[in-house]
């Protein structure tokens, strides 16, 4: 007798194939020309399928974003704060770039003028990483390698500040001799002096 079909594997199957779907269509089309059609058309689903999990395509996006940076949530570690930096900023770089159609670089835009959708994007995605972030610093600090009254809040506005300017602007992301040059300069300004001066 053939078993009955698991619902469960098959919701999953339905849910991954639209964030698949999504994915594709952002890279391919960029983010603005994405709608919840084309991305049920691509996945094999109704648009019902897609309303049943996510309010919007923008809650699509943010659930795929999410899942991107879960998987680099934790700053690296090296004992090389620079090159540690250096690292977590070029994933930034990778999730944003190119922003024509990279989906983050789309759902930022519309989280400015989404309230609700701008709260998601903070509280699942962008303050847990501040707070992995300022973790990180915490440690150099009682490493020495930052001065013990360097203010953490400005520290994350000169490191990622530069990306978020540079993205609005259309300047284009940083290549890594200019991110290691920006690095160096913000760690300048939160670096202890040098006590044999």
């Amino acid at each position: 007798m053939a078993k009955a079909p698991n619902a469960a594997r098959r919701s999953e199957s339905s849910r991954r194939a639209i964030l698949t779907a999504t994915q594709e269509l952002c890279g391919e089309n960029g983010y603005r020309r994405v709608t919840v059609e084309a991305i049920a058309a691509r996945a094999g689903v109704s648009k019902k399928t897609i309303y049943r999990w996510w309010p919007s395509k923008g809650a699509v996006v943010l659930e795929i974003l999410d899942e991107a940076a879960s998987i680099t949530a934790d700053p690296p570690d090296t004992g090389d704060l620079a090159a540690d930096l250096h690292t977590q900023l070029t994933e930034v770089i990778g999730l944003l770039a190119p922003s024509h159609t990279s989906p983050a670089a789309g759902l930022i835009a519309e989280a400015l003028q989404d309230p609700d959708l701008g709260r998601e994007l903070r509280e699942r995605v962008i303050e847990p990483r501040i707070a992995k972030f300022r973790e990180r610093l915490r440690r150099a600090q009682q490493q020495g390698q930052l001065s013990p009254d360097a203010d953490l809040d400005v520290a994350l506005d000169l490191l990622y500040g530069p990306l978020y300017h540079r993205l609005a602007f259309h300047l284009g992301m940083p290549d890594p001799d200019y991110l290691d040059t920006l690095i160096a300069h913000a760690l300048r300004s939160l670096t202890p002096p040098d006590s044999t001066n």
